[in-house]
């Protein structure tokens, strides 16, 4: 274990009841040099600009509490105003249902950090993810969007048509799409979208990008098992070879009466063979494993894969909060133990915000389910 190699400091607003963060991520968000954190706070339905005010200090500011269940955030220059707008996934509510109670969301700044909120769409299955993209040659940047949906559910992407206007495209109608990413996986030049889909499916879906915004879809892998729990995926390149491959983490809990771990829990990954070739590797096990990242922890010019853990035995001392499986260079992993406590994380993220060019955790606690203690809300992770 390593357990003495980070320290945790918990930022933002003092935990109360039972926090929701369903979504970190960070960014110099008005461009003063210090890098800061956005949250999603699903229950309370806000969207948290943890500010870095001066190094290491942070102030906790709402940027919109009108959201319903904001579950994901992503800073881009929409408009190209040189500004940093965000991109927020409305789930509309985070526990299962089947009406259309989804939308997608801008957060418009005016150059100042004062944010306007604007539906991009409404009425639609439960939104997981949205992420920005090029797929055609009109210079607007386009939306990837996961929608959860319960029973119904759907993976569309958003052409921009200009002036603030969107066309919606249905690339797949499957309930239970948690992630997209965009990137050129095959190396054309055409930015591509890849997915994973949970629920009764498990599997991930690979759309090729023919430049125009035609898509040929693809199932890069699946599980027969339909309690399998895929969490989460992710991008890195992990083998440096210059392909992104994906990371992938099952892990999930909210289809099971007693949320707990499973042994077939864990994180593996997709290698980028080229040519919209993938090659399936598992790299350990995680009880109620979420959002792999791919970051060099230790600073030995390898990427690392760090996770945490959402549905565990919480009742047992000795279970696993956050991980990191080291690389040893050549791709074999070896797990090591970050942290047991706090507990109920979906959520993580590595950036550089002591500006030491090591990177740093940020983790949100996500306490749906008891027991309610070791309880966090955003949380920062050090290396002592």
């Amino acid at each position: 274990m390593d357990l003495n190699y980070l320290r945790r400091e918990e930022i933002g607003a003092p935990v109360t009841d039972h926090p929701w963060v369903c979504n970190v991520t960070a960014v110099d968000l008005d461009h003063d040099g210090l890098m800061d954190i956005i949250a999603c706070e699903g229950m309370a339905n806000k969207v948290l600009w943890e500010r870095q005010v001066s190094r290491g200090k942070f102030q906790e500011i709402v940027l919109s509490d009108d959201i319903a269940a904001p579950v994901h955030a992503t800073p881009v220059d929409m408009r190209g105003t040189g500004h940093y707008d965000l991109l927020i996934a409305s789930m509309g509510q985070v526990p299962p249902d089947n009406d259309k109670i989804g939308s997608v969301v801008i957060l418009e700044n005016d150059g100042h950090e004062h944010f306007t909120k604007k539906v991009l769409v409404d009425h639609v299955a439960r939104v997981c993810d949205v992420e920005p993209g090029r797929f055609t040659h009109s210079g607007r940047i386009d939306l990837a969007v996961a929608q959860f949906g319960y029973d119904q559910g759907e993976i569309r992407w958003m052409e921009n048509m200009g002036n603030g206007e969107f066309k919606s495209h249905i690339l797949l109608n499957l309930s239970g799409a948690i992630n997209v990413c965009v990137a050129d996986m095959t190396g054309d030049g055409n930015q591509d979208i890849t997915a994973v889909v949970s629920q009764d499916w498990e599997e991930i879906y690979f759309f090729k990008n023919d430049g125009t915004g035609n898509f040929t879809s693809k199932v890069l892998w699946g599980s027969t098992n339909q309690d399998y729990g895929s969490s989460g995926i992710s991008l890195c390149d992990l083998n440096r070879d210059g392909r992104p491959d994906i990371l992938y983490s099952n892990g999930d809990g909210f289809d099971y009466a007693e949320p707990g771990s499973r042994p077939w829990h864990g994180v593996q990954w997709l290698e980028n063979l080229g040519g919209g070739r993938f090659k399936y590797h598992r790299v350990g096990d995680l009880h109620g494993a979420y959002s792999p990242i791919g970051v060099d922890l230790y600073g030995t010019g390898s990427t690392d894969i760090v996770a945490v853990s959402g549905f565990n035995e919480w009742k047992d001392p000795a279970a696993e909060s956050l991980v990191v499986f080291k690389n040893d260079g050549h791709q074999n992993f070896t797990k090591h133990v970050l942290a047991l406590v706090p507990t109920h994380f979906i959520t993580v993220y590595a950036a550089d915000l002591d500006g030491t060019g090591h990177p740093v955790l940020i983790t949100g606690g996500f306490h749906a389910y008891p027991p309610y203690v070791n309880m966090s809300r955003v949380s920062i992770w050090h290396r002592r």
